[in-house]
């Protein structure tokens, strides 16, 4: 099955690769075709020489030479990487403890309340759009609340400047009879 869906992968990848090579509307199947060709003109080529034949199965060691942690396994002796380990001993020791916090703590990821949760995702989606819509109300009153105090706060300063008046009415009143009472009595 897996196979299968590589050589799916495959053909797609070369239909692609002809595509860029020939353009929209090049010929189709000629890179597989020239692909088979060379292939077949290989393998005669192989197994008529002798050190060919010597190569491909040397393929696996030159591979494996290419490899670049093959070049850290030759090169960084035993005693490095002991060094390297003890220069990481304390995170390490951390990372254990961690996972052995998380070990002693897996039942509680396992437990029915937990597996219970994807059939109570339907509820707290409509919890959620519940909250949603109780903000909105929160919003609007807050809102009304304020403009409320704006306008409580017009006519204290309006009642404010009411009573001020009125004092000073009274204040010139009485000063416009004391004048009075000085005219009347000089």
């Amino acid at each position: 099955m897996e196979s299968v869906a590589d050589i799916q992968k495959l053909q797609s990848r070369l239909e692609e690769l002809e595509r860029r090579v020939y353009g929209p509307g090049g010929s189709r199947g000629k890179i597989t075709d020239d692909l088979i060709k060379v292939q077949a003109a290989l393998g005669n080529i192989a197994s008529k020489r002798e050190r060919i034949k010597i190569l491909y199965k040397k393929i696996e060691d030159v591979i494996k030479y290419l490899d670049p942690q093959y070049i850290d396994r030759i090169v960084v002796p035993d005693a490095m990487k002991l060094e390297f380990i003890l220069a990481e001993e304390q995170f390490i020791l951390n990372q254990a403890t961690l996972l052995e916090q998380l070990k002693s703590l897996q039942p509680f990821l396992e437990s029915e309340h937990i597996k219970a949760v994807p059939g109570h995702a339907s509820k707290l989606q409509t919890l959620s759009q519940i909250h949603i819509q109780q903000q909105d109300k929160s919003e609007a009153i807050t809102a009304e609340t304020k403009k409320l105090l704006e306008d409580y706060n017009k006519t204290h300063q309006t009642l404010l400047l009411s009573k001020q008046f009125v004092q000073w009415d009274e204040m010139l009143t009485q000063l416009e009879a004391a004048k009075r009472v000085k005219l009347a009595a000089e």
